[in-house]
């Protein structure tokens, strides 16, 4: 009797069992990294797993996949990253980003030199950054030359929260964090300096590139030591890591969540370290055409082209 051939387009379940296999195999030696992509015309969540993405069925949402816990790594085929366009992980954050200002002691000197009214003292500088659409890793960051015209790069890992979170104790605050990602805060540095304040110099439309995934907060160690740089057009610009924040983790969280409720998906970007555009003599501002690209060790590379 002839074997009879499964239909066009089925996967047999050799086929099936095969993939699985290969999948687990890359698993166990690569972190677990959430992304959210678009396939098809249409937008999902997924864990990247070596150059294929598998897409958590039913899931429409970071937020929600952030507010069900850790997931269980997803079943089925993957899709190759070559077919799925990447968009940052949470490409529209429900509530403005949390950002810290000179959390390393080496870019607090930097920055004395250019708004010395600023400069923190004996405790946490906060901000927030307007956040309308976070610009995906390969995007284009709209450099608004017709409003600024010191444009600049800050590399820095952002914390996830992962449950809401209020009233935290600094030893309970790593329960709280669902992963990290990578964060540029670009900055119009003249009109920080014009208005004396962060928000608006911050928060321009495409001043939030941030990707190219989430890792889950248990593929590192706690409290977390990483490496972060930045580069220019391939020029090393910043070389920091994260066992240098002033304040940790849990030193925010534990503050912050003292007298406000940090929602699941909540975005906390911890500061960056020196070697800032403006941090030189004379300053480095971006410019039309360059690309900056943030490295962060476990996490990856966010890399963006500055447009007109």
């Amino acid at each position: 009797m002839r074997r009879k051939e499964p239909a066009p387009g089925l996967v047999t379940v050799k086929e099936l069992v095969t993939e699985q296999l290969r999948i687990e195999l890359f698993r166990k030696v690569l972190n677990m990294k959430l992304a959210t992509f678009i396939y098809g015309n249409n937008e999902y969540v997924g864990e990247v797993v070596g150059d294929e993405v598998i897409p958590f069925p039913g899931c429409t949402s970071m937020e929600e996949l952030i507010r069900a816990g850790k997931p269980s790594a997803p079943a089925g085929k993957g899709i190759s990253l070559k077919e799925v366009t990447l968009l940052s992980p949470i490409p529209r954050p429900a509530q403005d980003v949390i950002c810290l200002g000179m959390n390393f002691a080496d870019h607090t000197k930097e920055a004395a030199k250019f708004h010395p009214n600023m400069v923190r003292e004996n405790y946490a500088v906060y901000f927030s950054k307007r956040v309308n659409e976070a610009v995906p890793d390969g995007g284009i960051v709209d450099g608004h030359f017709d409003v600024t015209s010191q444009v600049d790069y800050e590399a820095e890992v952002a914390v996830i929260i992962g449950k809401d979170a209020y009233q935290v104790r600094k030893e309970e605050a790593q329960e709280y964090i669902f992963g990290y990602t990578i964060l540029n805060d670009i900055s119009a540095r003249d009109l920080q300096n014009r208005h004396k304040q962060f928000y608006f110099g911050k928060s321009l439309d495409g001043f939030t590139p941030i990707g190219p995934w989430i890792v889950t907060a248990d593929e590192f160690t706690y409290p977390l030591q990483i490496g972060i740089r930045s580069y220019v057009n391939g020029e090393l610009r910043q070389n920091g890591n994260t066992s240098d924040w002033i304040y940790g983790a849990g030193d925010v969280i534990e503050e912050l969540s003292g007298g406000m409720k940090l929602r699941a998906g909540t975005i906390i970007s911890m500061g960056t370290p020196a070697g800032v555009g403006m941090g030189f003599t004379p300053p480095k501002y971006l410019k039309k055409g360059d690309v900056v690209v943030c490295e962060a060790d476990g996490i990856g590379k966010l890399t963006n082209r500055i447009g007109g």
